[in-house]
């Protein structure tokens, strides 16, 4: 075994939130472990709507919480909501000081968008659909001008080290290459390494957020939270990529409309609120749609027209990419797991239930999306908690030290995952834990699950089996349909399962361990 001690901060993760705390820590010396180059692969990157924020006249902190609440069908937590949103505008204002180019009107007020649920334009954009790429160019610049923080590039982490209940260190392997595994110890570790999209088969996350982050705590021993609550995003880009390219929101705020082959407007008589109803109800009927061979489509031609090419760039080189143009045509879409309500349990502070062990971003659930994330919540809520939980981790190491750069010395050795059970995996989620569910479809995908688990010794495999376990798991126990859970079995929505869900490991493996001998 290879162990190094350190007095720097662990960071899992080089997304918003990852980056915006280890600026937030300065100058406490922080290592920031980074699967990828940093800037590559990070979820944060791939956000086209922007970050919510109540910053146009007319809007409140409360109207904005009053619409979280709503989205998250019972669920949220209202005093979480009321927190994030009040302090969204000084997280925007932050953003700006560190050169995020967001867009602006002639008399230099900020451009909101409105996306699905919102009751007003309240989301801050860059560039129309570059908000995420943008911001985290900002992050990476302002990080790499820090000198208290270490970026670790080509570094997973792969587990935990609990000692009487609290993280001691994390162990990291080189990052899809093979390695043996070093442990680093440390005062504080901060878990910001993403959600579970890429659990499945269809998917607008990057290839390697698969929930390794929320499975490595949860094998430590941690309370993972809303498991159950995967949200799909109604209008993937249906070209074929892995992962799905998004159309984002916003072109439904600017009016574009949801068809089928026949020319159908099909949202008229799902919701009042047509392409704007919450998230869940527009990705089951886009699905709806396709599982009855019917194209659904997205239409920006009358509202945008050749529009649409200069302010939604990133949608139109997806589209060029795959052959369409969204000028002329229009754009082929499907529901694509897209965000993980779901994860590691945190209190108001972002504290998990091991000791010294925070989380921001979407590897945590703090209450905030309930069963269904209003739109751009994500980016706030992952600035929100990153300076908060940077508040906890100095009020609990006190004066600040220096500490010198970690030096990562993998020894030879280590098992990498096999991409055929991955693709295994991800089918047996889509299949059996995608958009609409049943006890006989969780409980396959449970079975499929095991089987995989016992057949890899690849650490970063095991978290993914171990994430997958608990959304399945939490998805049999929730016998009721509520926001981006819906079972076909239970389709109603029952007021008494108008609460959180909490697991453990050990149970979510209990609960499977029962759907095996069950599943005919």
């Amino acid at each position: 075994m290879s162990t190094v001690s350190t007095d720097r901060v662990v960071i899992v993760g080089a997304g918003l939130g990852a980056l915006y705390a280890a600026l937030k820590l300065a100058p406490r010396p922080v290592l920031v472990i980074s699967p990828e180059p940093l800037g590559e692969g990070a979820s944060s990157g791939w956000a086209q709507g922007g970050v919510a924020a109540a910053m146009s006249q007319g809007d409140t902190p409360e109207s904005h919480a009053q619409d979280t609440l709503r989205a998250g069908a019972g669920t949220v937590d209202p005093e979480i909501a009321r927190m994030v949103t009040a302090e969204a505008r000084a997280h925007i204002l932050n953003l700006t000081d560190l050169g995020t180019p967001f867009d602006r009107d002639a008399k230099g007020g900020y451009v909101m968008s409105r996306e699905a649920a919102h009751s007003m334009a309240r989301v801050v954009r860059v560039k129309g659909d570059q908000a995420g790429r943008e911001i985290m160019q900002a992050l990476i610049g302002a990080v790499r001008g820090t000198p208290s923080v270490q970026v670790a590039e080509g570094v997973m982490a792969s587990g935990l080290e609990v000692v009487d209940g609290d993280v001691t260190g994390v162990w990291v392997e080189r990052s899809g290459k093979g390695s043996g595994r070093v442990l680093v110890r440390a005062p504080a570790v901060l878990l910001a390494g993403g959600g579970s999209g890429g659990l499945f088969a269809v998917t607008t996350n990057p290839p390697r957020i698969r929930g390794q982050v929320i499975g490595l705590a949860a094998r430590a021993g941690a309370v993972i939270a809303d498991a159950e609550f995967v949200q799909f995003h109604p209008t993937a880009i249906a070209s074929g990529e892995d992962p799905a390219p998004l159309a984002t929101e916003a072109l439904r705020g600017e009016g574009a409309v949801l068809v089928n082959a026949a020319g159908e407007r099909f949202m008229l008589q799902v919701h009042p609120d047509a392409e704007l109803a919450p998230r869940d109800i527009v990705a089951r009927a886009v699905y709806s749609q396709t599982q009855a061979g019917k194209r659904p489509t997205l239409d920006t031609r009358a509202v945008l027209g050749e529009k649409v090419l200069t302010r939604f760039p990133a949608v139109a080189e997806a589209c060029k990419r795959a052959g369409i143009d969204p000028v002329s045509q229009p754009i082929p879409v499907a529901a694509a797991a897209h965000y993980h309500m779901g994860g590691i349990e945190t209190d108001a502070h972002g504290r998990a239930s091991l000791g010294r062990l925070w989380v921001c971003g979407e590897a945590s659930s703090t209450g905030l999306h309930g069963a269904n994330r209003l739109a751009s919540n994500g980016l706030l809520e992952a600035l929100v908690y990153a300076r908060i939980c940077g508040l906890g981790i100095d009020a609990l190491l006190g004066p600040v030290t220096p500490a010198p750069e970690v030096a990562l010395d993998f020894p030879d050795g280590g098992d990498t995952p096999d991409e055929t059970a991955i693709a295994r995996l991800r089918h047996a989620m889509t299949d059996g834990v995608g958009v609409v569910r049943d006890a006989d479809g969780i409980r396959r995908t449970l079975r499929i699950i095991a089987g995989i688990e016992a057949e890899t010794p690849s650490e970063a495999l095991r978290n993914m089996t171990a994430t997958a376990t608990l959304i399945a798991a939490a998805a049999l126990m929730r016998r009721e349909s509520r926001g981006g859970h819906f079972r076909a079995d239970f389709p109603q929505t029952d007021p008494a399962q108008a609460h959180r869900s909490r697991l453990t490991l050990d149970e979510a493996l209990r609960i499977r361990a029962r759907a095996v001998k069950e599943t005919p």
